[in-house]
């Protein structure tokens, strides 16, 4: 269905580090530990430090800060992030650390004065950047369960980001699509990442990053304070009063970054069939939205109808349907908003929600709305264990490729457009088309909703499998259909990643699939049911680990894109 990505990896890599990898239609199969993630180099950099003894919480602050460099359109510095573990011992725990709305922040600020949403004001440019939380959740991850000395996790992306990063024909492509958006954004010119006119970036070409190299020292030497104080917090206020248009001025402050925490949360868990869903709260409606979709429609015999059969698709599109509409008024921020966790995870209400479904015909989404109550695409996901069994899952991201394309100057990471995940208006959609409610206005110091779904899965009482995805709006419905093809189609996780996806979300009423992932038969039978359909190149980048029966790790990764899988 899709062309295969190929690796760029030197020979002298394979000989330096005995590894298994593969460019992945196939899964990698180690003993001690794995580490799946969008880029070779970062889930290098991730056993590394497995193999010098580190457990997985020290291998996800390694891999998060060498996304940074090898991965700029999502991995990040400059954006935030969901973190869900699971401990040898059995425990549960999970961390957020998204960004968060400016002081300066108001529900209004991207409307003109008749109340009319200013086209692209929170998407491009330093007034969609919200304050970035990724630095502060690695300090916190590493004060309560690293066991290496800090310094050493930040180090291997120091050396990268010093030594240069071999381009994919992907990320290559990637970084010529948006040349002349980083050209109309910064009022530098960021020169490492944008080629003089004329020339493009190429498969095989090295980018070295200096500037985020010294970023990171800073952090190295200094921790939480080599950040959001002195010489980066420096450069980032600095950065937020020089847009190209002087209207447009960002407006993040030393106050802003000094107080921005990361906060340790209690994990969402649901049950399906047998198996326990250890899933991201609010902020995120991703966790609510793959357990509600699961309580709708775990009553109906998929594994009789099976993967690909009219019913199948039908059940599950119905459900992403009614969660969407839910999404759309019900949560957000559980600091600011009480979110009804509980009544919209109600078995009677879920049961209640899918009433009006039937198999004659499509549903219509202007008769759907919220329940009565009694986040382009480019982020990023990783998942590690390690030999002890920790477990950590972990989907960060700038919001859309780049973020908001400014690059601060002088310290040569990306700066995130989250500001646009919150409702900007109500009923008016986001970039990913979804709509909003007053729930998730903007207000100060609030976090955005998100639809970041890090999961881990259960069964018996014993780790099964873990899995994420970047794609917007997309994460919860691909998540739940990788989720659906191991424990309804009996496919190894591999497998699982593979098949072709799609996608509903209430607005606009129609699904999206995967171009030529379906029979045409198939779509027929359901478009004459009502069913409107849009073809899209990809949904979702999963990647994932699961135990085998045999005490191995499965580590699968998608190939849709250069995400990779290494383990020991």
């Amino acid at each position: 269905m899709f062309k295969f990505c190929l690796k760029f990896v030197s020979l002298s890599f394979f000989a330096a580090f005995p590894i298994f990898l593969q460019a992945q239609k196939q899964s990698v199969i180690a003993e001690n530990g794995m580490v799946t993630s969008a880029y070779p180099d970062a889930s290098r950099i991730g056993v590394e430090i497995l193999k010098k003894g580190g457990n997985a919480f020290d291998a996800m602050v390694a891999t998060e800060f060498a996304l940074a460099v090898c991965y700029p359109i999502a991995g990040n510095l400059g954006g935030g992030g969901f973190m869900v573990a699971r401990t040898a011992k059995g425990e549960y725990d999970v961390l957020d650390y998204r960004e968060k709305a400016p002081l300066k922040a108001q529900e209004k600020m991207y409307l003109d004065e008749k109340g009319n949403v200013i086209e692209r004001l929170s998407l491009d440019g330093h007034l969609a950047v919200g304050v970035p939380g990724t630095v502060d959740g690695m300090i916190k991850v590493h004060q309560k369960y690293g066991s290496l000395p800090f310094k050493d996790l930040v180090q291997p992306a120091i050396d990268l980001a010093y030594r240069g990063v071999v381009l994919t024909q992907h990320e290559a492509n990637q970084l010529n699509d948006y040349r002349e958006a980083f050209l109309r954004i910064n009022t530098h010119t960021p020169t490492h990442i944008v080629k003089p006119e004329g020339k493009l970036w190429k498969a095989g070409d090295t980018i070295r990053h200096i500037e985020l190299a010294k970023t990171l020292e800073r952090i190295r030497d200094y921790g939480r304070a080599g950040f959001y104080e002195g010489i980066t917090a420096d450069l980032i206020v600095a950065e937020m009063q020089s847009p190209a248009d002087p209207s447009k001025k960002g407006i993040i402050t030393y106050e802003d970054l000094k107080n921005y925490q990361a906060v340790w949360r209690k994990p969402l868990i649901g049950y399906y069939k047998g198996h326990k869903i250890i899933t991201m709260p609010p902020p995120s409606s991703g966790g609510i939205g793959l357990l509600q979709i699961l309580a709708m429609i775990e009553k109906y015999p998929l594994a009789r109808w099976g993967f690909r059969d009219k019913r199948t698709m039908q059940v599950i599109i119905e459900a992403e349907r009614r969660f969407y509409a839910d999404r759309a008024t019900h949560i957000a921020d559980p600091d600011f908003y009480k979110v009804p966790v509980q009544k919209l995870l109600d078995k009677k209400y879920l049961q209640s929600r899918m009433k009006d479904f039937s198999f004659e015909k499509a549903g219509k989404s202007e008769n759907i709305t919220a329940g009565n109550i009694p986040e382009s695409e480019e982020t990023t996901h990783y998942t590690i264990a390690d030999k002890w069994g920790n477990v950590v899952c972990v989907t960060t991201t700038l919001n859309g490729a780049f973020g908001s394309k400014v690059m601060v100057k002088g310290a040569g990471f990306f700066l995130n457009n989250e500001m646009d995940d919150f409702s900007i208006k109500a009923g008016v959609p986001n970039m990913y088309g979804a709509v909003g409610g007053k729930a998730n206005a903007i207000a100060p110091q609030k976090r955005m909703l998100s639809s970041m779904t890090p999961t881990i899965v259960e069964k018996n009482g014993k780790f099964l499998f873990a899995l994420g995805t970047p794609g917007g709006t997309t994460i919860p419905t691909s998540v739940l259909q990788v989720f659906l093809n191991v424990v309804e189609f009996g496919m190894s996780l591999q497998e699982a990643i593979n098949q072709p996806r799609f996608h509903h979300q209430w607005q606009p009423d129609e699904v999206y699939l995967e171009k030529d992932g379906f029979k045409a038969t198939l779509i027929q039978e359901l478009e004459k049911l009502g069913y409107k359909f849009q073809t899209r190149s990809i949904i979702g980048k999963v990647n994932g680990i699961r135990k085998l029966p045999n005490g191995k790790w499965e580590g699968a990764a998608d190939y849709r894109r250069d995400d990779t899988a290494i383990g020991y």
